[in-house]
């Protein structure tokens, strides 16, 4: 199965698998994801979903560092709302996996040695190919 992993954000994330091997990284705007979702023509897309995740500040956090946060996950709320609307146009299977599972962030040294990628990558393309990477191999 050919499928793309995707760290919604800003900066969006995306990591292309193609017969359980990842292929290819990219950094997008998020007013493009209809365009390389189409262009593509992969059967499965699997995204970290933030709308998954229950209140993400702790107890002792100032009123103005909650505001910034909701906004921020405010944000990323609506880009996951957004893969899920091009995905249903396209006709690919979406698949939005909790930040909680996705696990921890891999560094460009650990990335190479999980997945064997030599190529350049950023954090935003690396989590996405973390969010997808138990799900490269199945049908």
């Amino acid at each position: 199965m050919n499928l793309i992993g995707i760290d919604p954000g800003v900066n969006t994330g995306m990591a292309f698998f193609k017969a359980g091997k990842l292929v290819e990284l990219r950094t997008i705007h998020p007013l493009t994801i209809y365009d390389v979702l189409a262009q593509y023509g992969y059967e499965r897309v699997i995204f970290e979903d933030s709308r998954l995740t229950s209140p993400v500040w702790s107890r002792g956090t100032n009123t103005a560092a909650r505001i910034k946060i909701a906004r921020n996950v405010g944000q990323v709320d609506g880009i996951c709302s957004l893969i899920c609307e091009a995905c249903g146009r396209i006709g690919i299977e979406a698949l939005g996996i909790s930040p909680k599972h996705k696990g921890a962030k891999l560094d460009a040294e650990q990335f190479a040695k999980v997945t064997g990628w030599t190529g350049r990558s950023n954090q935003h393309e690396r989590d996405a190919a973390m969010v997808a990477w138990p799900y490269r191999g199945r049908a």
